[in-house]
């Protein structure tokens, strides 16, 4: 075998990295939604700031759970989109050693927290879930 096989030839596979993607949702009243679209909340950029959260929470997601194994995280996509009455998130998180399903679940729940945390002021009745690994 060579490190660059010609298609259709026998190549060296890495079995060790994963793609795990998540997903989740938060439920709210159809004014938040307005406001998190117009970028009018006090707190700012709600759907950068999530975005950003859930990054950093994938990188980070063995020290939330004490015996969660330590994942090399390759890479990490955080997605959201506004509906009339909620927010969709899709984390997808590619791991070069271990695994990935850990950290796609923590990246899409702690950008619904950011969410929820960044739009409590205006809305109380907010309500996250489900949220569930896709792949």
């Amino acid at each position: 075998m060579t490190d660059d096989p010609a298609p259709g030839a026998a190549a060296r596979v890495d079995a060790r990295s994963q793609l795990a993607r998540a997903q989740g949702r938060i439920s709210m009243r159809p004014e938040t939604a307005r406001l998190i679209t117009a970028n009018e909340l006090k707190k700012g950029d709600v759907l950068g700031a999530a975005r950003f959260a859930g990054v950093q929470a994938a990188k980070a997601a063995h020290a939330y759970l004490p015996i969660a194994e330590s994942t090399l995280v390759a890479g990490v996509t955080v997605a959201l989109d506004v509906g009339d009455n909620f927010v969709d998130v899709r984390a997808s998180v590619e791991s070069s050693h271990g695994p990935a399903s850990t950290p796609a679940i923590c990246a899409a729940t702690v950008a619904l927290l950011t969410v929820y945390d960044m739009c409590k002021s205006v809305d109380r009745t907010m309500v996250i879930g489900p949220v569930l690994l896709v792949n």
